[in-house]
This record gives C-alpha cells, sequence and structure tokens, in this order.
C-alpha cells in the first residue's frame, strides 16, 4: 500500500517553517561561531548546530525534489526557498497529526 504524499498546501507550509528554521539556526550557529572556538570541547555546540544545519539543508533539498515528483503543474523552487521576506512562520489550528 502506497502512502498518501503531502498535498501542495503542505510542502508549502513545511517549507516556510523549515525556511524560518534554517533563517533562526544559521543566526545561531554565526552567533556561537563568534563566541566560541570552533574546535575542541568549546567547539562541541558549534559543530552540532553546523551539523544539524546541514541535515536541515539536505532534508530541504530532497523535499524540495519530491514537490517536483508529486506536483510539478505547481511546484515552484520559493516552495522550500522562499524569499527572506516570506519566512515568517504561523502555526494553524488546524495542521495534520503527524
Amino acid at each position: 500500500m502506497t502512502k498518501p504524499r503531502l498535498t501542495f498546501e503542505e510542502h508549502e507550509h513545511l517549507g516556510l517553517t523549515l525556511a524560518a528554521i534554517h533563517t533562526e539556526l544559521v543566526r545561531r550557529v554565526t552567533q556561537l561561531a563568534n563566541a566560541y572556538p570552533r574546535s575542541g570541547v568549546e567547539g562541541e555546540s558549534y559543530r552540532h548546530l553546523r551539523a544539524a544545519e546541514e541535515a536541515l539543508n539536505r532534508a530541504r533539498a530532497s523535499l524540495d525534489n519530491a514537490l517536483f515528483r508529486e506536483h510539478p503543474d505547481v511546484g515552484e523552487t520559493t516552495v522550500y526557498y522562499p524569499h527572506p521576506e516570506d519566512r515568517s512562520v504561523t502555526v494553524p489550528t488546524d495542521f495534520r497529526q503527524l
């Protein structure tokens, strides 16, 4: 049995959410890079957050590919890579349970 794929609207919401998380994560990675060494014990938090940023980037790229496979007629790169001014996120009250 095939699992249901995300609707285009679900991709849109997920894309905005992940973009907002990415923006905040980059801000925090930069904050740590400017406050602590990047190596040794003191750089451990920086390295973990940097790895999280890289994992998030890979997930966004994979989801962007899925979007175009699943919704080729309406897919846009701005779904997972929105313009900076479009990256604010509000949590809907009717979101689907995971």
